[in-house]
C-alpha cells in the first residue's frame, strides 16, 4: 500500500487540474446518504457496551470556550474539568483536550499542568475566516509559540463557493507550515469546513478532499458558530472520505464532528457512524473527536446512571 501523495501530485498543480479532479469525485446521492445515517442512528447499545462507549465519548470530547466573555478564569475551570471531569470518581477519563482561543492558551497550559490533555486553538480569524493571509499566519504562529498542540483553521467558504479551489488549498498548506515549531515538532492541524455553509454533500466532499491533499491531520465539520452544524450526514460523508484517503494513500486523517451534539444518546450515534463507517481503526481520540461542552455533562449524568442505577439531581455537573 502506498504511503504518500506521489498518485496526486498532479492534481494540485493548477487551478484547473484541481478542479478537474474535485468535479471528477463521484457524485453523492444525498438520499441514500441520509437514509444510511438515519439506519446507522437506529443502533442501540446496553450495558456493558453502552459504559464503555460512554467513556471512549468522554476521552473523545474537546472541551470548548469559544465566547468573546472567556475569562481567565473560566479556562482554568474548563481546564480542571478536562483532567477531572467527575471529581466523585476518580475512574472517569480526561478529555481529549480544551479548546481555545489563542489569547488564552498560555493560560490553558499552565492550567493543564503537565496532564495529558492536549491544548487546541482555534486560529486563521476564526470563525469566518475574514482575514488576510498573513494575519491567518500570525494567528496561527501565536497559537503554537504560546504551547498549542493542536490548530482548528477555518478555510474561506467564501473563496471554496466561488471555485477557487486552489486558493483554498495553499491556505491550508501554508497554515500546516505555521504549526511547525523551531524544533522542528508540531502541532497537529484540524481544518474546518462550516459544512452548513458549503450547500451541498458535494461540496462537503470535494472541501474533504482538498483538505486532505494539503495536509489536515484531521477534517472538522463546523465551527459551532452557525445554524447547521456536525449533522450525522455530513459527518458520515467525511468518514467515507477518510476512508477512502487511506485505502489511496496509506495516510490515516482523523474526523471531529462539531456543535449540536448535546447527549449520550447523540454520541452514541456518532459512534456507531465511526466504526460502520470507517472502521475501528478510527475509534480513538487520536482519530476521532468531538468538538463539545454540554455534551460532557449529560456524559457524567448518564455513567452516573449505569454505576448507581438512579440518575443525578441537575446539580450534579457544572453548567457550562
Amino acid at each position: 500500500m502506498p504511503t504518500t501523495l506521489t498518485a496526486f501530485a498532479d492534481v494540485t498543480t493548477s487551478d484547473s487540474a484541481l478542479r478537474r479532479f474535485l468535479h471528477g469525485l463521484p457524485g453523492v446521492d444525498a438520499v441514500g446518504l441520509e437514509a444510511r445515517a438515519a439506519s446507522l442512528g437506529t443502533r442501540s447499545i446496553k450495558t456493558t457496551a453502552k459504559a464503555y462507549a460512554i467513556d471512549l465519548a468522554i476521552s473523545m470530547i474537546d472541551l470548548t470556550t469559544l465566547e468573546g466573555a472567556d475569562t481567565p478564569g473560566k479556562v482554568r475551570a474548563l481546564s480542571a474539568k478536562a483532567v477531572n471531569p467527575d471529581p466523585t470518581d476518580r475512574t472517569t477519563p480526561m478529555t481529549a483536550a480544551v479548546c481555545v482561543y489563542p489569547d488564552m492558551v498560555a493560560t490553558a497550559k499552565a492550567a493543564l499542568n503537565g496532564a495529558d490533555v492536549k491544548i487546541a486553538s482555534v486560529a486563521t480569524a476564526f470563525p469566518a475566516g475574514r482575514a488576510a493571509l498573513p494575519v491567518k499566519l500570525a494567528d496561527t504562529r501565536d497559537a503554537v509559540a504560546a504551547g498549542a498542540d493542536e490548530i482548528d483553521m477555518v478555510i474561506d467558504r467564501g473563496a471554496f463557493l466561488a471555485g477557487r479551489y486552489l486558493e483554498t488549498y495553499e491556505l491550508i498548506k501554508a497554515v500546516k507550515e505555521a504549526c511547525v515549531r523551531p524544533d522542528g515538532s508540531a502541532a497537529r492541524l484540524k481544518v474546518i469546513f462550516e459544512t452548513g455553509e458549503l450547500s451541498t454533500y458535494d461540496n462537503i466532499r470535494r472541501a474533504s478532499w482538498i483538505g486532505m491533499l494539503a495536509g489536515a491531520d484531521f477534517i472538522k465539520t463546523s465551527t459551532g458558530k452557525v445554524g447547521v452544524n456536525a449533522t450525522p450526514a455530513n459527518t458520515l460523508l467525511m468518514l467515507e472520505a477518510v476512508r477512502d484517503f487511506k485505502a489511496q494513500t496509506g495516510i490515516q486523517i482523523g474526523v471531529k464532528p462539531a456543535g449540536g451534539i448535546r447527549t449520550t444518546k447523540d454520541a452514541i450515534k456518532f459512534l456507531v457512524l465511526v466504526n460502520e463507517t470507517a472502521g475501528e481503526d478510527w475509534l480513538s481520540n487520536t482519530w476521532f473527536r468531538f468538538g463539545a461542552s454540554s455534551l460532557l455533562n449529560d456524559l457524567l449524568m448518564q455513567r452516573q446512571k449505569l454505576s448507581t442505577g438512579r440518575y443525578s439531581g441537575p446539580d450534579y455537573v457544572t453548567v457550562d
